[in-house]
C-alpha cells in the first residue's frame, strides 16, 4: 500500500498538536487531583468531628457526669486525632433534655486554597444513663 502525497502533508499540519493538547489537559487533571485531595481532607475532618461529638455525648450521658465532661471528652478526641492539623477552630456545645444529651462539634477543615476554610458541623445524641429500680 503506497502512501499518497496528501498523507504526508496532512501530518505536517498536525505538528505541535500534542503539546497544545498537553497544555490544555494538564491543568485540568491537576485541578481534578487537588479537588480529590480537598474532598478527602474535608471528609476526614467531618469524621473526626462526628467521633468527637459521639465521645462527648457518651461522656456527658453518664449518670454521675459533671457539667463539662462532654465538652472535655470531645476536645480530647479532636486533640488525639490530630488537633489543629485536622479540625481548626473547634467549638463544642452541648444540650441536655430529661431523657437525652446532644453534643455538637463545629470547626473548619484544612484547605489547599489559601483563605478558604470549609466548615464542618456534626452532632450526636444519646440517651441519658439512669439507674432504675
Amino acid at each position: 500500500m503506497t502512501r499518497g502525497k496528501g498523507w504526508t502533508s496532512r501530518l505536517r499540519g498536525e505538528r505541535g498538536s500534542l503539546t497544545i493538547e498537553a497544555t490544555i489537559l494538564f491543568p485540568a487533571l491537576l485541578a481534578i487531583m487537588f479537588l480529590g485531595v480537598q474532598a478527602a481532607m474535608w471528609f476526614h475532618a467531618r469524621s473526626v468531628a462526628i467521633g468527637a461529638a459521639a465521645d462527648g455525648a457518651r461522656a456527658q450521658s453518664l449518670e454521675r457526669a459533671a457539667e463539662g465532661d462532654g465538652r472535655a471528652a470531645a476536645l480530647d478526641f479532636v486533640s488525639s486525632a490530630g488537633g489543629d492539623d485536622v479540625l481548626r477552630g473547634v467549638e463544642v456545645s452541648s444540650s441536655q433534655s430529661p431523657t437525652s444529651v446532644s453534643v455538637t462539634v463545629v470547626g473548619s477543615s484544612m484547605s489547599l486554597v489559601p483563605g478558604w476554610d470549609p466548615s464542618v458541623e456534626q452532632s450526636a445524641t444519646v440517651p441519658l444513663e439512669r439507674i432504675t429500680p
